[in-house]
């Protein structure tokens, strides 16, 4: 029998994103301003930086919204004319977050966020059918952590991650006349972040983060074949056409830096630079536990497919221009690189280099405070050629967010 290739991008699913799968939309706040991290007014700044926790001006606070991300693919092979639009539905991302100070100098905290995530969907008669019809990403990530403030000016922090995903993935294998679904519901793996908060001057607000590669390991993944059962046999499948694989996915680490010039007492200025160790993905591993359906000679229950990812950069700028005691404006723009170049373009995580233009509003209530945000990506158009995959063509993508979210600080 032919070796059948499988091309995989477990947990990868991430639409139109610049940066591969990893979704920035943490803090409806944060996005309105380019989504810059050096911002301690409430909860939400638990996921950027855990030190931050500490100068929240309240004893105990709390942050939570959610997010619409509405993104499309188009490919069009440049030989044919033929074209193809993914028909993907809303993402929705999600963040809540909680800080309380116990006493003076010592904060503790949770954060939840979901910052892998989304579905595309090609449809089962496009060109690409044979890497990708269908996939659905969910990733949560579980934050509790401590801050200690080293003088009224200095504060470190840390966190531990706890993180959790699956995956729904469809794609056509035609050598066996029928298609393929890979699923696990239980992907799980752990991590850490660590930061240092400054306040030098009542002016002026510092932050500086690193959070860890989370490897997320998936030991019990169900590969459904749908095909011949005259085929199961062959394969080393059981009676419902289905085997059993293992693979481990590098959720890339990222150092951030970011700072908050106050200008005015009623205006700011905000910019961050992040790095983000896309590197470490340099191949995806699938580990089938019977099926012969692998491409490595000395194992044919082993497929490895590269990846070749590289370290990425994003620089963010931001405003806000607090109108009256209740409502604040904030804009932004940031440039987000692609992890990839164009001859390793994939169709299960489309990236492009892309400038995002953000905006939105904040509305305060006492001590409820309602923030709105909404933001539009300009990609750039790829045109690539993917000898791996024989795959080539030109790309384009179309990308907004908007997003709601709440915090209350109680003193």
């Amino acid at each position: 029998m032919k070796k059948l290739i499988i091309t995989m991008s477990l947990l990868a699913g991430m639409t139109a994103y610049a940066g591969g799968f990893r979704v920035s939309l943490q803090g409806v706040k944060q996005l309105a301003m380019a989504h810059t991290s050096a911002h301690a007014q409430d909860a939400s700044i638990a996921f950027f930086n855990p030190a931050g926790i500490s100068f929240i001006p309240a004893k105990l606070s709390v942050a939570a919204g959610g997010f619409g991300a509405i993104s499309t693919v188009t490919y069009q092979n440049p030989t044919t004319m033929e074209s193809y639009e993914t028909d993907n539905p809303i993402g929705t991302p999600i963040y809540a977050a909680v800080a309380y100070k116990p006493i003076e100098n010592l904060s503790v905290g949770f954060s939840f966020a979901t910052p892998f995530g989304s579905t595309i969907d090609w449809g089962e008669d496009w060109a690409g059918s044979e890497m990708v019809q269908m996939m659905s990403l969910k990733a949560y990530f579980f934050q509790p952590m401590v801050s200690v403030k080293l003088a009224p000016w200095a504060a470190v922090g840390a966190s531990y991650i706890h993180a959790k995903g699956s995956v729904d993935w469809d794609k056509g294998v035609s050598q066996l006349g029928g298609s393929l679904n890979i699923n696990d519901e239980e992907a799980s793996g752990s991590g850490f972040s660590v930061g240092f908060y400054l306040q030098p001057s009542s002016t002026v607000d510092v932050s500086i983060a690193y959070r860890s590669p989370v490897d997320m390991k998936a030991e019990n993944g169900t590969a459904t074949f749908n095909i011949s059962p005259a085929l199961y046999p062959n394969l080393r499948l059981n009676a419902q056409g289905q085997d059993q694989f293992t693979a481990t996915l590098p959720l890339v680490d990222e150092y951030t830096v970011g700072a908050t010039w106050k200008a005015t007492p009623n205006w700011k200025l905000s910019a961050d630079f992040n790095y983000t160790g896309w590197a470490r993905y340099e191949s995806l591993t699938l580990d089938f536990a019977n099926a012969p359906v692998g491409n490595q000679p000395t194992d044919p229950t082993v497929l490895k497919t590269p990846k070749n990812f590289k370290n990425t950069r994003t620089v963010r700028v931001g405003t806000e221009y607090r109108f009256s005691d209740m409502i604040v404006g904030r804009a932004g723009w940031y440039f987000d690189e692609a992890p990839y170049d164009d001859e390793y373009f994939i169709p299960e995580t489309p990236s492009f280099d892309a400038h995002v233009a953000t905006a939105g509003l904040g509305l305060k209530f006492g001590g409820l405070g309602v923030d709105l945000a909404a933001a539009m990506s300009f990609p750039k158009s790829r045109t690539f050629n993917n000898q791996y995959y024989n795959f080539a063509g030109q790309a384009k993508a179309k990308t907004y967010y908007f997003g709601l979210g709440l915090n209350y600080n109680f003193n």
